[in-house]
């Protein structure tokens, strides 16, 4: 079974003073089991974007505690700034990652949402897909009229908020919480140095398209507005521009749905329109973080594109993708710090499965009781089962049977999902075990230290099971 992993990117009405900053980070990155992994502040703007990634409940504690520190710590009615704002903590959006569907999402962004409202006394509007009213769904919509029009728009009873009083708060404002999709910021590289010629095939490929024209001359509707003719994807957003660090020209798009346009799907776009207008992609560049899913998919997506197996190793799966896409041209990509799922881990214990065979065999021989039989039989079961994915792979390539590639590919696919799930079951069963180990050292002198050990033991074996 997959773990859940939603990410949270508050944005905070502070960009200068760090102190603050810093203190709204620490209550956050305290939370246990959380990952942070950036803090973006803007001057200009006086606001903050904060990242941090981890499993739902543990994700909304640290939303709250994050939440809680800045409605402390900033003060609105002395807020200055570019950027529109509405609250110390403007804006909280919940965005599903791994193993989670935006609808379960939806309910841990009202989950946050009653308990600021609840416990903070902020006004909380729910917004994006968790929004319940169409009118709430843009933040924009929301948000107009800023701080300073709040104090009048909450008395409407049309913007009375989803939770909290329905009372101007002055220090900390409103916040609007709400769950959304991950946004992706992809750049793809053409082997010419034209804006000009990089924003043809931008406005190619944005789901905004372009102004039409005949003969040069704007098209207008009967009420003079400019007509559009879309572009070829779906939430998408894209502009051309020059990058003098490199020496070309890119494609700069931002994916804000990748349910509904994938990397793969954008970039294979970008190459046709490229080459229809007489230029060449020669890579591309991903800007912060991607979801391992999306590399998966695009590996994936390439294999079978070249009637190969899709039934590979997650590690290939990500080669492909890198190589089909150019991801390492300007610069190496790292897997373990561009895939959220491997940031996430990279402070996690030493694994068995990342042991040499020897190495694995000599600590399954140390004076030890784990790893034991649990972990040796997961392995055995894993290595059984690859030599089940080879049959699978090699018979989807074999001469004659090219009629039988996606049948055998399949059976492949799911051969290699059971043997990730026997891998992590090596370590699984190692851990639990001393997990069991450190309850029955638990001190057992009084009832309740003894109640106390039955619970962790009780909570071991269901870990086990």
């Amino acid at each position: 079974m997959q773990k859940q992993i939603i990410e949270c990117v508050p944005n905070f009405s502070e960009g200068n003073n760090l102190e603050i900053l810093n203190q709204i980070k620490e209550a956050i990155s305290q939370t246990e089991g959380v990952k942070f992994l950036d803090m973006d502040p803007g001057k200009a703007t006086n606001r903050t974007v904060m990242t941090f990634v981890g499993e739902p409940e543990v994700v909304i504690e640290a939303a709250f505690r994050g939440i809680k520190k800045a409605s402390e710590l900033i003060d609105m009615s002395k807020h200055k700034g570019e950027h529109p704002r509405m609250g110390a903590t403007d804006v909280c959006p919940l965005i599903p990652i791994n193993g989670i569907s935006m609808e379960e999402t939806v309910k841990y962004a009202q989950k946050l949402g009653k308990r600021v409202g609840e416990e903070l006394k902020i006004p909380v509007y729910l917004y994006e897909s968790a929004a319940q009213k169409l009118e709430r769904k843009n933040l924009a919509t929301i948000r107009a009229g800023e701080y300073e029009g709040f104090s009048e728009k909450i008395k409407d009873s049309n913007w009375l908020p989803d939770f909290g009083p329905a009372v101007f708060n002055s220090k900390s404002g409103c916040t609007a919480i709400g769950a959304r999709d991950f946004l992706l910021a992809y750049n793809v590289n053409l082997n010419t140095t034209s804006t000009r010629r990089a924003n043809a095939v931008a406005f190619d490929l944005r789901e905004n398209g372009r102004v039409k024209e005949v003969d040069g001359k704007k098209v207008l509707d009967e009420n003079g507005v400019e007509v559009r003719e879309p572009g070829l994807l779906k939430s998408v957003k894209a502009i051309g521009w020059y990058i003098e660090e490199y020496g070309i020209a890119q494609i700069s798009m931002n994916l804000t749905n990748i349910s509904i346009t994938p990397l793969h799907i954008a970039f294979d776009a970008a190459v046709e329109r490229a080459h229809a207008r007489g230029m060449r992609v020669t890579g591309s560049e991903l800007v912060g973080l991607v979801p391992l899913k999306s590399m998966l998919d695009a590996g994936k997506y390439f294999l079978e594109k070249q009637r190969r197996s899709k039934g590979v190793s997650e590690e290939e799966l990500i080669r492909i993708a890198v190589k089909s896409m150019g991801l390492d041209e300007l610069a190496p990509f790292d897997p373990q710090k561009k895939i959220i799922e491997y940031v996430m881990n990279d402070n996690q214990p030493k694994k068995l499965i990342n042991l040499s065979l020897k190495d694995f065999a000599n600590e399954t021989s140390a004076e030890s009781p784990a790893p034991g039989g649990g972990s040796v039989s997961a392995a055995v079961a894993a290595l059984g089962t690859s030599l089940g994915v080879m049959v699978a792979n090699l018979s989807s390539h074999k001469k004659g049977w090219d009629n039988q590639i996606a049948y055998f590919s399949e059976w492949a696919e799911k051969g290699q999902a059971i043997k990730d799930d026997l891998l992590r079951l090596v370590d699984e069963d190692t851990h639990s075990f001393n997990r069991i180990m450190e309850a029955f050292a638990l001190p057992k002198s009084t009832d309740e230290e003894k109640n106390g050990s039955l619970q962790s033991n009780t909570g071991c074996y269901f870990i086990c099971n």
